[in-house]
């Protein structure tokens, strides 16, 4: 039988704040070192005082006003008690009823190619707790200090009191692919406004899935399948978990409402803990930190300082460009190389004297995203690092739309200009290396050609077409890939008849 997954996601992101959410230590994830960013307020020691970040709060308002959620008028920290091991203080600083961010929504439509969007239940601020390291971890530094047997379980507290926003979507999905594409739409907004780089593969971002299944639009038994650490992990998870209840349903077993593991190494989900109950975490307001309100932020500024948003963008690429949503969308998933696209666009129109027809920024594009894309791959290089200015990017792309040059040989001269840097039109001067298009100057070649391959005349003769191109081939070879291919082609066709 055919049932009906309903799934929410609980996103965790990491911000990038210079100090940690309630003290003055370094907010540093690259710090190899254990327990070096660390004082007695993140350790929890008795006596001392949380003072909240303020960094860390306009974040989370811009997050909120990102997403279209509403931000509190008033807004408070409470405790959030439980005992871990890597939870220095037995409770974490949290917020329940008063959240910063209450509501919002998220439109995906563009990731799964079909109109979707996902409402948001809120978005909290709270603190992270601390690592565990395991013997399993085979962390080299730990194993040189004579306390660690490698058989031990360790703390770093360094992530403790790292200020961590808590994302909790509506039960709106029903699917793993939409479930990745809330995930990655939400990783790159974040990214945009720059609160956080929200690294999957570095625990800035992780998710827990919500996930349920049903005969009809009811919801079934929630099972909450936690720490997913990859866009993969969570495909794989929820679909592990769509079949795993389906076949318990079938079986005319219930499933139990749990909190299950995801095994990366076996391709399943683990028991963890029964939940039976929702846990009683006993939350209280904190008694350190005052409520606070909306006055004490300047709402205005915060929400100028929110820069194009990638759903915006994907929209105005569309609009004024002409691009379909796989060209918006690459270049919407790279701001670098979305700033480079417009500069060389622009610059190019500025030539022209006109905008560019849909041809021109088709040309552009593809240049961009394979030929250039592919050559900064192969030398390791970022856009800051390129040598290659959109001004002379778009050069280069005027030469090859006038037939000034040949496709072969802009490919070459991309190269070159990667290496000294200099506009494609000095190096087509010095070397030599413009299209050579006049009949004059290609009929020799032509007639040569047709000489040394009788075989391909002859083919040719008998209809087949592909001999026309190979004798083009080889006009080209034989002009170093400067004589124009349809001018060529044309006079192969005359010589033939």
């Amino acid at each position: 039988m055919s049932y009906k997954p309903t799934i929410g996601l609980e996103i965790h992101a990491e911000l990038k704040t210079a100090t940690k959410m309630f003290c003055g230590c370094k907010n540093d994830p690259s710090e190899g070192h254990p327990n070096t960013n660390v004082c007695p307020v993140c350790l929890g020691h008795p006596g001392v005082l949380p003072n909240p970040n303020r960094k860390a709060l306009e974040s989370m308002i811009q997050i909120g006003l990102a997403v279209g959620g509403r931000i509190n008028e008033n807004f408070k920290f409470d405790r959030k008690n439980y005992f871990y091991p890597d939870l220095p203080k037995g409770y974490q600083i949290s917020q329940f009823d008063l959240p910063v961010v209450v509501g919002g929504m998220m439109d995906i439509s563009s990731r799964i190619g079909e109109p979707r969007t996902v409402k948001i239940n809120r978005v909290h601020l709270e603190e992270d707790a601390g690592k565990l390291v395991h013997s399993e971890d085979g962390n080299r530094a730990l194993s040189e200090q004579s306390s660690y047997d490698g058989k031990s379980t360790l703390v770093d507290f360094n992530r403790g009191g790292v200020p961590l926003m808590e994302l909790v979507s509506e039960p709106d999905m029903h699917s793993a692919k939409e479930a990745v594409a809330f995930a990655k739409e939400l990783q790159l907004i974040l990214r945009y406004l720059g609160v956080s780089d929200a690294d999957l593969e570095h625990g800035q971002m992780r998710a827990d899935a919500n996930i349920s299944v049903s005969k009809d639009d009811s919801l079934g038994t929630k099972v909450e399948v936690k720490n997913l650490n990859s866009f993969r992990a969570i495909e794989e998870a929820i679909n592990h978990e769509i079949r795993r209840q389906s076949e318990l349903i079938d079986s005319g077993e219930k499933v139990r409402q749990e909190t299950r593991g995801w095994d990366d190494a076996k391709k399943r989900t683990v028991s963890q803990r029964s939940k039976e109950e929702a846990h009683d975490y006993r939350y209280f307001p904190e008694p350190d930190i005052p409520p606070m309100d909306q006055s004490a932020f300047d709402m205005k500024a915060l929400e100028l300082a929110i820069p194009e948003l990638p759903g915006q963008k994907r929209k105005r690429f569309q609009d004024q460009y002409s691009l379909n949503d796989d060209q918006a969308n690459s270049l919407a998933e790279d701001r670098e190389a979305a700033k480079y696209f417009e500069e060389a666009v622009s610059e190019w129109e500025a030539d022209l004297h006109k905008p560019a027809d849909s041809q021109q920024i088709a040309l552009l594009f593809n240049y961009l995203n394979s030929d250039l894309k592919g050559l900064m791959k192969e030398k390791e290089l970022i856009f800051s690092d390129l040598k290659i200015d959109p001004e002379n990017f778009a050069d280069l792309m005027d030469m090859i739309s006038k037939n000034e040059i040949s496709s072969r040989t802009g490919k070459d001269l991309l190269a070159r200009m990667a290496d000294l840097g200099i506009d494609p039109r000095e190096i087509v001067k010095q070397e030599g290396l413009g299209q050579v298009s006049g009949e004059g100057d290609l009929l020799e070649v032509v007639r040569a050609v047709l000489s040394d391959n009788p075989k391909a005349v002859e083919d040719y003769k008998k209809g087949k077409g592909n001999a026309l191109q190979f004798m083009v081939g080889k006009a080209m070879a034989g002009l170093k890939g400067r004589g124009n291919p349809g001018v060529l082609q044309e006079l192969f066709k005359k010589e033939l008849i």
